[in-house]
């Protein structure tokens, strides 16, 4: 067990460090910040002084070493838009992008495996199909238009709920919360179903599938044959021996939710993480776009180091294989 997760530990740490050098090299050519940060008025004076102040006259093998170093400590530089420290912004942020994204992922996950037992195990119904029609819907139609038809729907002609913004929040320490108020529920909603509407779909047509494939082998028509009830053969042993594959596919659609946040975020003007990415790239600042891309390496290395945890205590076959190794 240990040599496992020492092994996978090595891998992520790899995979942190290339993401960090491509993310680090490709933002050298978004743009010049000095241009931006000093306007059409700034002499050259103004321009070699800045350039020392921030580093930029530097090798770039010592720029991004100072990166990596600085985002070991959590310091990941000063944003060049708006002068202070990128940490600070980033945790001013992160609240409104993980209430989203927690929100978006209960919903994804709780009716996606409802959804798809359900389908699953009423799969002529006239429910089933209607809800395996709908589900079409969040695969194909983009989030971007998701969201504006929800907001044309729910906000325009109904006027049932906010369009923007995240309503109302109260502060609980460092800890800015819209869970506990009434606009700030109300603002979440529509985001919440957007972002989450195609994770959804997604788990919902996996679980189903799955189970399926598990209701038809012998070893369920054995319990069947047995007078076991429907209850305990659908979800004591068919969902049981679906969640290996579903674990892996929850857990990357969920490191997803708050990638794609982005989308969601510009279109309901969410005033989380994405959002200021989105800010970030318009303003060329770098320390901005490369703390967020890093965060959402470390963000997906972990669910993913998570799920191969969860395989290795769920499936024996992975546990056998790492003894004779």
């Amino acid at each position: 067990m240990f040599t496992y997760i020492a092994r996978r530990m090595m891998q992520s740490i790899i995979v942190l460090l290339v993401v960090g050098l491509v993310a680090f090299a490709m933002f050298r050519f978004v743009g010049n910040p000095i241009d931006i940060m000093l306007g059409d008025e700034r002499t050259q004076a103004d321009i070699d002084r800045l350039t020392v102040e921030l580093g930029l006259d530097q090798p770039f093998p010592v720029q991004y070493f100072k990166f990596l170093k600085g985002a070991a400590q959590g310091n990941f530089g000063i944003s060049y838009r708006q002068g202070r420290p990128v940490s600070t912004i980033l945790a001013e942020r992160a609240p409104a992008t993980l209430e989203l994204a927690f929100v978006s992922g209960l919903l994804a996950i709780t009716f996606g495996i409802s959804f798809g037992v359900f389908t699953a195990i009423r799969r002529h119904g006239i429910a089933a199909n209607l809800i395996m029609t709908l589900s079409l819907i969040g695969v194909s139609l983009p989030t971007f238009l998701i969201g504006i038809l929800l907001i044309y729907i729910f906000s325009v002609e109904l006027g049932m709920l906010p369009s923007f913004g995240r309503g109302e929040v109260v502060m609980i320490g460092g800890w800015s919360t819209g869970f506990l108020t009434t606009s700030g529920l109300k603002a979440l909603i529509l985001p919440a179903i957007t972002l989450g509407l195609y994770q959804m779909t997604l788990i919902m047509r996996l679980v189903r599938s799955e189970m399926l494939e598990v209701m038809r082998a012998d070893y369920v028509r054995f319990a069947r044959a047995r007078g076991l009830s429907e209850r305990v053969i659908n979800f004591r042993h068919a969902l049981k021996n679906t969640l290996v594959p579903v674990i892996t596919i929850t857990g990357l659609q969920l490191g997803s939710i708050i990638a794609f946040a982005i989308i969601t975020e510009t279109v309901f003007q969410w005033p989380g993480v994405g959002l200021l990415f989105i800010n970030a790239i318009q303003y060329v600042d770098i320390p901005v776009m490369a703390a967020y891309l890093m965060l959402i390496s470390v963000m997906f290395v972990t669910i993913n180091l998570i799920v191969d945890l969860l395989y290795y205590a769920i499936d024996p076959r992975l546990r056998i294989d790492a003894r004779s190794q």
